[in-house]
């Protein structure tokens, strides 16, 4: 499969008053062609902070590496600001912000905001603009006429759903979406996702999308492949059935512990305790340590490394050979009421 977005080794680090803060800490992975790469996690994980690195979002003060950071075999680390948004941003690289209902101009129509890219990138005219939103337009379930509306006339959905037109109008080959169903109802969520299946399936050229949430139940329904973000950092990367069927984290067990599952209706649900640990401090160990049921002394001493458990399938955990007790220890509530 050819590789979109290439990420290796990958960190954002942040000054702050109590020290740099590791937001996100080496980070790797690819999104293939045509490909749904899904990323999970608490708030705070990092997530966001991944999105406004590589959309160039970030504060000149804060520190960026990378063994690599490619888009289709283009260094986007070695490129200036004014190549990146002439080259790469909208016309290759689309987002769709978190806080994508507040996002548009409250002063401006949502039409002409739709169709500035266009004529920001390409020699189209306003009218040629204009057709070209109002397709898209029909293809994430809003009426033409709603182009000469303004923000405040639209719902939760619809705002979410006209930026989805915008990171669509220059058909990009990935786009970015960062938590594209936060704060919408379940019957919106649901349309908002039948919506983008619909556009992969339509479009003309492949479309990859970075998807972005804390919701499992959206990353199950939408991914091909998984990444489970921690502190900073990946503790899973895997094909999103292989994650599913056989998780071998434990902050994978206890993610999936903590969402309903329509196969159990009658689960109670678990939640894991504790909270993310200060990303300011220095840890010699595994980050998950603390919250952790299974850890044991080197995991609080030893980092994990990226270990290879099946194929595209890795994990950073110390105790992968006692994977199968953990998955039977993890769905009693009993194994998360410990205290260090």
């Amino acid at each position: 499969m050819t590789q979109i977005l290439n990420i290796k080794n990958l960190k954002t680090h942040y000054q702050s008053a109590e020290g740099v803060v590791k937001a996100v800490d080496g980070i790797s992975f690819t999104i293939g062609e045509n490909q749904v790469f899904g990323l999970a996690g608490e708030s705070g994980c990092g997530k966001s902070t991944l999105i406004r690195t590589i959309m160039r979002l970030i504060p000149k003060s804060a520190s960026v590496s990378a063994d690599q950071l490619q888009f289709k075999g283009k260094d986007l680390l070695s490129l200036s600001d004014v190549s990146f948004r002439k080259n790469i941003l909208w016309q290759n690289i689309s987002l769709v912000p978190q806080s994508a209902m507040n996002a548009l101009n409250p002063v401006y129509r949502v039409g002409d905001q739709c169709t500035e890219a266009i004529l920001a990138h390409t020699d189209l005219n306003k009218a040629e603009a204009s057709n070209v939103v109002e397709r898209l337009f029909d293809v994430v379930g809003l009426q033409a006429g709603l182009m000469k509306a303004y923000p405040h006339e639209f719902s939760g959905g619809m705002r979410q759903r006209a930026m989805l037109a915008m990171s669509l109008v220059l058909r990009p080959e990935l786009v970015i979406m960062d938590e594209p169903t936060t704060g919408l109802d379940v019957l919106v969520q649901e349309r908002i996702l039948r919506n983008l299946k619909e556009i992969r399936q339509k479009s003309k050229n492949s479309l990859s999308i970075l998807l972005i949430t804390h919701d499992i139940s959206v990353i199950a329904e939408m991914s091909d492949r998984i990444g489970i973000m921690y502190a900073g950092k990946l503790m899973e990367t895997a094909n999103s059935m292989d994650l599913f069927n056989e998780p071998y984290h434990p902050y994978t067990l206890g993610l999936k512990n903590a969402f309903p599952s329509i196969k159990s209706l009658d689960r109670e649900l678990i939640s894991i305790p504790g909270s993310p640990p200060n990303l300011t401090r220095n840890i010699s160990g595994c980050l998950f340590y603390e919250r952790c049921p299974f850890s044991i002394d080197i995991c609080q001493e030893k980092p994990p490394q990226e270990t290879l458990v099946a194929k595209d399938h890795i994990v950073q955990c110390h105790r992968i050979e006692d994977v199968e007790k953990f998955r039977k220890l993890a769905g009693e509530k009993e194994t998360w009421q410990f205290s260090k």
